[in-house]
């Protein structure tokens, strides 16, 4: 026994009508309500309870709107739409709404067979939304069954929370941390990896061998792998973990019907061999293939992407795409620059005695060690390192260092010296991990753990420095913090330690201890003008989940603050700063909440600091400009050197090229280390005789600058050479122009949120610039609802929040996709745009609803726009899609909404273009209509509707055939899939709206007012 009801027809049950959808079986219907989303999906079984079929009743002739009716009835259709009969399956279904230039990966993935991409576009464009893109298409298309995501363990959360909320996509998390419960939970025999379908894993947990098997060997069939650069080294430089993670990689690619996923915006890393591996594991022709041939570039093409923001700020434009015109034309607001600036500091005299003793007995150390054995030697050799880092850092941090046994003191080998120090004190860009790298590493070198007396006394004297007092550092910064905070600025400061960033926001707050001393917030202003600022620290002492819900706290506080003010509240206005460890200089996107970077410490490595500004300079940062201070010590002897060395070079040449150039970690370490020895060599022979140090400090830093400029002069040309050339601007321009038939555009829905928000009694206020309440509202509007009808305040209430609703808090509405939290963005697929299209659909097919109803199902109006009675009709299709795919054929439903138009009497219709038909959403009431005469039209109209079945089924074959054409133009690889894809019309079609526009007399001078069912 079969269903009796096709996949998208409607039927009647539980006192309302439903759409069928296609997981429906013989004994079970599955049913989503008329006008209602996925969330309302429910089972019905048809033996238990009555189903009818049923059929979309005709408009009401009575129930007249005015002339906006027919624009926010088609809009509000088209962004309650999950399933639009646009080119892709999952647009319509996902909450985020992607950049043109996002879609690119997308069509490039769905010409393969097999998707195999390495996709690594620069910081902050997106890479996270566009892997999500692919497998939200592959799955919703068939061609993936599961999902993992390798990534780091401290950005798993976030992957889980992205997948989840933006593209619907439930993931368990498989960590260290969760797979003892998870595995609690699985049947005898049964692996994790076939329990939970869609899984998000610890790359470092699953690479043993311990668990790596078992994942390859019940591996999903889609695998993104995130930061896919640290899973591979040169071929030179290979650590036993990149060796691991590699091996990994390599079995997860051997299966050449599995879809991978590579992420990364550092592929070279200034490494050919490295940039191979990895092209590797996407197709092994990549390994060895000359991409000086054509046929190597070609092949090249087709799986791999690279573009920088230049690249992308403006597309689909006539002048730089070579388009028709600018109509598809997106800008995409990324900050146009970094502000930088180095600001120097001079320790105090305690402080510089202090760094001078230690600087000695450190050096001292090393030399006696030197006659020791290369172990001992090395081992002093870290140690000294240690302190030096940590003496510079801050107080705190010295204290503990001083304090604390080296973690180098158990090696037993100089090598074993070298593995267990070097990551402790150096910032590789290579580093198999952020977590724990941010703990004060140890100093002292006695087998029994005790500290020498000499270093107890260094460290008593450290101790005692703390305070803008003695520490002229910490004094610097809170000058510097209260310049940015006056400019309106939030700024983030990144320490080195965990020490350091707990002491620094101790004090900058006002919480430290300290005899006889009552703390105060160091960076309040109080009088007219002034701001009160709240501090928190994040580092490794947290765990991911809970950094993230610290630095959402102190932006609620912040924003409660804000808000509070301006309901006219008293008091100075809300500033934020948060003190971080490098923890956060990966992965966590800090672009809402931050907009100024401050180095506190500075970080041996430039790419270190790329990475930090990285964060909140990137997509979705509302400043044009994002300031960066740099502070450094101008007389503790390493700062000065390492700034004019490796950072100030390193960003001259990202200005030049456009991105950040990495180098080998070998080329920055060996300056590092030419310093540190100039350091030591000082203390012990002198200023004269050390001038012999500089030299080869000179020597390491012409050779590391040699090296920068030829791996720019690479870059340049592979930029060049590995252009995105694949998928040409035209025709991402013909499926961005597809989906916005379908579903809409940005424009139109800030137009319908305004007019339905207004119409439903909501009071609006223009976002001025940089989205401030006030001035030209070209960012937005803000939205006071509480004096809305009931039912859209219940829908709005867990999307906004209570005190929006009721207490008539004011709402941003942003012309942007990326929004902070408490925001929504004028997007089809923001949850509060989705409740108001949802509200206002409901309310114009229920005509008993009480309040006020802007979108009406019928409408008359009289209007200088047309010369003759021309009626528009607003008509839902359903397509039936069959969708074969390497899982078997799916069964899928799609919906379009068309406005259509004729012209005369439904009977002798005369049907204009459907482009013509557009024009009328702008026609405006030039004329009175009588209400009497409105309904008799109507009603008239109405009863000839039926004339016009023949051509809505012939224009619904016509759409059929179009979107079949467009599946099978983006989907390029296989022709098995292209020959046996079907679509076909749901018959009839369910006409929504029915709209007549007669001719206003030219000389009416009359008011048109609306007034019954007037315009």
């Amino acid at each position: 026994m079969t269903t009796a009801y096709a996949p998208g027809s409607l039927v009647s049950a539980r006192g309302r009508e439903w759409v069928v959808l296609p997981e429906s079986a013989a004994d079970m219907l599955v049913l989503r309500p008329l006008g209602g989303s996925d969330d309302d999906v429910a089972a019905l079984f048809p033996a238990f309870e009555p189903v009818e079929a049923a059929s979309f009743a005709p408009p009401d002739a009575t129930d007249l709107g005015d002339s906006r009716a027919a624009g926010l009835l088609r809009s509000a259709l088209r962004i309650g739409f999950r399933s639009g009969a646009g080119p892709f399956r999952s647009l319509g279904g996902i909450a985020v709404q992607p950049r043109a230039y996002q879609l690119v990966p997308l069509l490039m993935a769905l010409r393969q067979q097999t998707v195999r991409m390495l996709i690594s576009d620069d910081v902050g464009i997106g890479k996270t939304v566009e892997a999500g893109l692919i497998a939200a298409e592959l799955l919703a298309q068939g061609e993936a069954s599961g999902l993992a995501v390798l990534c780091s363990p401290a950005l798993a959360e976030q992957w889980q929370e992205e997948l989840r909320t933006k593209f619907g996509i439930d993931a368990e998390l498989v960590l260290s941390s969760t797979v003892s419960r998870l595995e609690r939970g699985l049947d005898l025999g049964q692996s994790l990896f076939d329990r939970h379908k869609h899984v998000i894993i610890s790359t470092d947990f699953i690479k043993s061998t311990r668990h790596r098997d078992d994942f390859v060997r019940h591996c999903p069939d889609l695998v993104i792998v995130d930061e896919a650069h640290t899973c591979v080294s040169s071929d030179e430089a290979r650590t036993n973990q990149n060796q691991l993670r590699y091996e990994l990689l390599q079995k997860v690619a051997a299966d050449e019907d599995r879809h991978l996923l590579l992420v990364t915006a550092t592929p070279h890393s200034g490494k050919e061999s490295a940039f191979r591996n990895l092209l590797g594991l996407v197709n092994p022709e990549l390994a060895t293939a000359d991409f000086d041939t054509r046929v190597g570039r070609e092949l090249l093409a087709r799986h791999f992407v690279q573009r920088k923001r230049a690249d992308v700020r403006q597309y689909l434009t006539r002048e730089g795409d070579g388009l028709v015109d600018d109509s598809l034309a997106e800008k995409t607001a990324f900050p146009s620059d970094r502000a930088f600036k180095d600001e120097k500091y001079k320790l105090s005299p305690a402080y510089r005695s202090l760094l001078d003793d230690a600087i000695a007995y450190a050096g001292e150390r090393v030399e006696h060690a030197g006659t020791l054995g290369d172990r001992e030697y090395r081992v002093a050799w870290w140690s000294a390192i240690a302190m030096l880092r940590s003496l510079v850092s801050s107080p705190r941090a010295a204290a503990k260092t001083l304090t604390t046994r080296s973690a180098t003191a158990a090696a037993k080998t100089a090598k074993e010296a070298d593995e267990l120090g070097a990551p402790l004190v150096r910032d590789s860009a290579d580093a198999d991990a952020l977590e724990g790298m941010d703990t004060a590493p140890g100093a002292d070198v006695r087998p029994d753990g005790s500290p020498a007396a000499k270093l107890k006394e260094l460290a008593a004297r450290a101790a005692a420095l703390e305070g803008t007092d003695q520490d002229a550092k910490l004094k610097a910064l809170v000058k510097h913090l209260k310049g940015l905070l006056a400019d309106g600025y939030n700024p983030i400061v990144f320490c080195h330690y965990i020490d350091t960033a707990e002491y620094v926001a101790s004090y900058l707050s006002g919480e430290f201890e300290e005899e006889g001393r009552s703390g105060r917030n160091l960076l309040n202003k109080g009088g007219k003008g002034g701001w009160k600022t709240t501090v928190k620290a994040v580092t490794g002492s947290l765990s991911p989940q809970q950094r993230v819900q610290r630095i959402e706290e102190l932006a609620e506080e912040t924003a409660a603050e804000a808000a509070r003010l301006a309901e006219g509240g008293q008091g100075a206005a809300a500033r934020r700063v948060l003190i971080a460890t490098d923890c956060l200089s990966e992965g966590v996107n800090l672009q809402h909440y931050f907009d100024a970077v401050v180095h506190y410490d500075l970080a041996w490595n430039p790419t270190r600091h790329d990475q930090r500004e990285g964060r909140v300079d990137r997509y979705g940062q509302q400043r044009d400009e994002v300031r960066v201070i740099t502070l450094y010590g101008d007389d503790n002897g390493i700062d000065g050197k390492v700034l004019e060395v490796l950072l100030r070079k390193y960003r001259q040449i990202r200005k030049d090229l456009g991105i950040a150039v990495s180098v080998p970690d070998e080329m920055s370490s060996g300056v590092t280390d030419a310093i540190v020895e100039w350091v030591l060599l000082r203390s012990r022979q002198g200023e004269q005789e050390a001038l012999f140090g500089t030299d080869e400090v000179s020597v390491k830093g012409d050779a590391l600058e040699a090296e920068w400029k030829s791996a720019a002069d690479r870059e340049k040309l592979s930029r060049s050479k590995y252009a995105q050339r694949s998928i040409h601007p035209e025709e991402v321009a013909r499926e961005v122009a597809a989906v916005r038939e379908v579903l809409g555009g940005t424009g139109e829905v800030r137009a319908f949120a305004e007019e339905s928000l207004r119409a439903l009694g909501a009071l609006l206020r223009p976002l001025g610039e940089g989205g401030s309440p006030g001035g030209g509202g070209a960012d937005g509007f803000t939205a006071d609802v509480s004096g809305t009808p009931a039912g859209l305040r219940d829908a709005l209430a867990p999307v906004i929040g209570p005190a929006a609703v009721e207490d008539g808090k004011p709402f941003p509405f942003r012309d942007t996709a990326a929004v902070a939290r408490g925001e929504a963005a004028l997007v089809r697929t923001d949850p509060a745009v989705g409740a108001l299209a949802s509200h206002v659909l409901d309310t114009a097919l229920d005509e008993a609803v009480a309040g006020p109803r802007p979108a009406r199902r019928c409408g008359v109006v009289r209007t200088r726009a047309v010369e003759t009675r021309t009626t528009m009709l607003l008509v839902r299709y359903r397509f039936h899609l069959t969708l074969p795919s390497r899982h078997g054929t799916r069964q899928l439903v799609a919906e379009d909404a068309r406005l259509v138009a004729f012209q005369g009497a439904p009977e002798r219709a005369v049907w204009v273009d459907p482009q013509q038909a557009l024009t009328l959403l702008e026609a405006r009431a030039d004329a009175n209509t009588d209400p009497g005469y409105g309904e008799r039209t109507m009603a008239k109209t109405l009863d000839g509707l039926a004339h016009t079945a023949d051509h809505l089924a012939a224009y619904g074959r016509e759409l059929a055939d179009g979107l079949a054409d467009s599946h099978r133009r983006v989907r390029g690889a296989s022709g098995d899939i292209r020959r046996g894809l079907r679509v076909k019309a749901q018959e009839p079609a369910d006409i929504l709206g029915v709209y007549v526009y007669m001719p206003a007399p030219t000389d009416s001078t009359a008011t048109a007012t609306p007034a019954g069912g007037n315009a």
